[in-house]
């Protein structure tokens, strides 16, 4: 597979990175660890408790990410490039990775325990542990207690990384385990996990399901497609790395959370959102069952029977697929071919038609 990109000095470039804050004195070097994402060519949003904006000020690290910091559950917060609900679960599905620095026990506590109650526990409670950095900060004998080493080994199981804590003088005065991992070794951690899987930084576009192509106000043309399948190789997708945007027909069951996900009803509402979205697409897996006609003219209300049986002109619906091998959009494209005779030289056909680069034959 082949991407457009040139290559870049660092994996993080062009990916979405929130820095969750917690409340403790090491949150004063989350200002650095924004420049050295910014750096690095990530886009930044921060995410705070309360208690940590008493130890650095959210307009600072506003400032340094060019994007609003996420400091209450109940406050909207608009920005360009952002979720219209970024302080909820919007901001879940616009991440490509997350890093919690400082990590506190108490926040900590929290993860393991299932609390979410402000923007930080919130955020991390519904995001993938496979894809958050935690950088643990807090006094020796909270780092040793029991409650932190039983919380520490919850979240290790469920798959979060750790960078951290290293050894040095704490704010308490000690020379002992439990001061931060310094930004640049944050850094590295993260860029490490933005190279894991093999389809670590590549965008994925996938179709699922069926489209419904309305006749009347509650009737429509369709096909008995659940979009199984095409979940099923998003979910994969994501879990090999990669960022997946699902455009989703109706009846598709709920994604992945880090999944960002487009839900429509028709073809032309499908091929608007695939064209969108296959812009920047490094692989493109095109399992829907997009209906293939649909009714000239619909009807505003319902055909009534006592009218007798209807009669319709059909039209052809746009064929994505082969549209996007006329743009050549989306990179490296997959195509299903649903075949009742001929399977091998129908697929084949469709395959050189449409300009695939892989063609699944049912």
């Amino acid at each position: 597979m082949t991407s457009d990109r040139e290559p870049s000095a660092s994996a993080l470039r062009g990916l979405r990175v929130v820095l969750g804050v917690s409340g403790g004195i090491a949150a004063y070097k989350a200002a650095l660890l924004v420049r050295l994402l910014r750096k690095a060519g990530a886009e930044v949003v921060v995410a705070m408790t309360e208690s940590a904006t008493r130890f650095i000020g959210p307009l600072t690290l506003s400032t340094l990410s060019g994007k609003p910091v996420v400091t209450s559950l109940w406050e909207r917060v608009e920005g360009d490039d952002l979720p219209s609900d970024v302080e909820h679960i919007g901001l879940v599905k616009w991440a490509d990775l997350a890093v919690l620095a400082p990590a506190t026990m108490n926040t900590l506590g929290k993860l393991a325990r299932g609390l979410a109650d402000d923007p930080v526990s919130t955020f991390f409670a519904a995001y993938d542990p496979a894809r958050a950095l935690l950088a643990p900060a807090m006094n020796t004998g909270m780092w040793q207690g029991a409650a932190t080493v039983e919380n520490m080994d919850a979240l290790r199981s469920r798959g979060y990384a750790i960078e951290g804590p290293g050894s040095g003088e704490l704010a308490c005065g000690d020379e002992d385990e439990g001061r931060m991992a310094e930004p640049e070794e944050i850094l590295a951690a993260l860029e490490r996990m933005a190279s894991a899987g093999p389809l670590a930084g590549r965008r994925v576009l996938v179709t699922a399901g069926p489209t419904r192509e309305h006749v009347d106000a509650v009737r429509y043309w369709s096909n008995p497609s659940t979009g199984t399948m095409g979940l099923a190789l998003a979910e994969a997708a994501r879990a090999a790395g990669a960022r997946v945007t699902l455009v989703a027909g109706p009846g598709v069951e709920a994604s992945h959370p880090a999944i960002l996900r487009r839900d429509v009803v028709s073809a032309a509402d499908m091929a608007e959102a695939v064209f969108e979205a296959a812009a920047d697409a490094d692989l493109t897996v095109m399992a829907a069952a997009v209906a293939d006609w649909r009714p000239v003219a619909s009807v505003d209300g319902k055909l009534k029977k006592e009218s007798g049986a209807p009669s319709m002109d059909l039209e052809r619906t746009v064929d994505i697929l082969a549209e996007l091998g006329a743009r050549d959009l989306g990179g490296y494209r997959v195509g299903f071919a649903l075949e009742t005779d001929d399977l091998e030289a129908n697929a084949l056909s469709k395959l050189k038609r449409k300009r695939l680069d892989l063609i699944v034959a049912n």
